[in-house]
This record gives structure tokens, sequence and C-alpha cells, in this order.
């Protein structure tokens, strides 16, 4: 199993537009953050967690050559608004994908992009999805997925385990419920915004602290802002390192 940080940024990309900070400036490849998406390879087969507004260069920068499934963690704009970028993969292979998310999700993606699911539209839009509703543990391709429950400020998203492998983005706090499902973990990636709170995210002593009580070997963090330098990675914990756009590893 191949994991790719597809993108590691929050939803305004870094560099931001009309920003000229530090990070933003940055020539620092790491610095440069598309909005938060990830990528599974298993057995010739590629799973796309979150159709990210930067779905389209992502998919060129990794040379992507189609998609055979679709996770979503929740319908926020930065995680599904690059939905539009399947058609590339539709207009080469004529698949329509299968996608996987809560019944909350898939309605919300549904009244947003209504010819998603459904097929031609006036426009003449194809349908690039079938629809999957999440009610426990599947299988995909070989691999286990477990979907973990998260919060997200008032709202809830979802996270996804694979194997030794979890993702947990968009969080900002994690039940005992949810901890019991990650046990184990080799590698984890957690939401980790910035230095200073937020409501609906974990900040980086947030997410540190929670990888901690997880206890993966190595843990990543993303959906970072401008906020954080990736220089700083110096200052993490020695099994806490910083997410970066194009970053994959081996499981």
């Amino acid at each position: 199993m191949k994991i790719t940080i597809l993108g590691s940024g929050t939803s305004t990309g870094i560099p931001m537009v009309g920003c000229h900070c530090q990070v933003c400036s940055s020539t620092d490849p790491r610095n440069k953050r598309t909005r938060t998406s990830l990528l599974v390879e298993n057995d010739g087969a590629y799973i796309l967690v979150d159709t990210s507004t930067d779905l389209r260069s992502q998919a060129i920068r990794e040379n992507i050559p189609k998609i055979d499934a679709v996770l979503f963690t929740h319908d926020h704009a930065d995680h599904i608004h690059g939905i539009d970028d399947l058609r590339g993969f539709h207009f080469q292979h004529k698949n329509i994908i299968p996608c996987y998310a809560t019944q909350e999700t898939l309605a919300s993606i549904d009244s947003k992009f209504s010819y998603i699911f459904t097929g031609p539209s006036l426009d003449g839009y194809h349908q690039l999805l079938e629809p999957h509703v999440i009610d426990g543990a599947f299988t995909l391709f070989g691999l286990e997925v477990t979907p973990i429950p998260l919060v997200h400020g008032t709202l809830l998203a979802t996270g996804f385990r694979f194997g030794s492998f979890a993702y947990l983005t968009d969080c900002s706090s994690i039940t005992d419920a949810a901890l019991s499902l990650l046990r184990g973990l080799e590698v984890l990636v957690i939401d980790a915004l910035r230095y200073t709170p937020h409501p609906n995210h974990f900040n980086i002593a947030g997410a540190i602290e929670t990888a901690q009580r997880i206890g993966a070997a190595r843990t990543y963090l993303t959906h970072l802002t401008h906020e954080v330098p990736h220089e700083d990675e110096a200052r993490l914990p020695a099994t806490v390192f910083f997410a970066y756009d194009g970053l994959s590893f081996d499981l």
C-alpha cells in the first residue's frame, strides 16, 4: 500500500491570495500547500480521499492515471469542490466511480452538483460517481476501510483507517469510541491547523496530544495554514512531522 499526500494545506491554500507573509513568500516547496487530500494505492487500484479544490493540479503533479474509488470526509468546499475534475478521468476511461460517504455528505454533494449521481444534465454533464452510504467497515481492492467518526467543531466528519494507517483530517476532538478504532497504527495523519486555537480544528498542540494518546509510530500533521513554516518541524517531538504536498510512503 502506497500513501501520497496530495494536499497538506488549509482551505485557502498556501500561498494565500493577497498575502506576502514569510510562509506565503517562502521558496521552500514544502510551504506550497494545496488543499488537503490523500491518495491510497493498493494492488493497482487508486483510492482518492476527498476531491479537493486543487484536484486537477494534484492529479497532474502526481501523474495519477485513474481513480477507482472516492471517499469523502465531509462536504466543506475545500474537500469537494474539485469534484468536476473527475470528468477528465471519465473522458479517458468512461467509468462511473464508486464513492463512499455518510448519508448527510452524499445528500449535500447531490444538492451542490446535481448531475454527479444521476447522469446527463441539460448541459450534457455525465454521471461521474455512484454513491454508497457508509454504515461500517468495508473492503476496497483488498483493503479493509474503517470509518472513524470525528468531531469537527459543531459538525461531524469521517476519518478513515486502512490497515496500519489512519487519516484524520478536519477534526477538533476524537471520542473515546473513535480512539478505540485507532490502536496499533504505524502511521497517522491528523489535522493540525495552526499554533493558535480554532473552534473547528485541532491546533498543533492539540493534535500532538491526541497523537500521543493514539500512539502511532509516526505522525504527520496536515491541513496547515500559513502560520506554520515547514522549518518549524525541528521543534516537533521526535516521531511527529509536518506533512507536505507529494509526501509518499509505503506500508
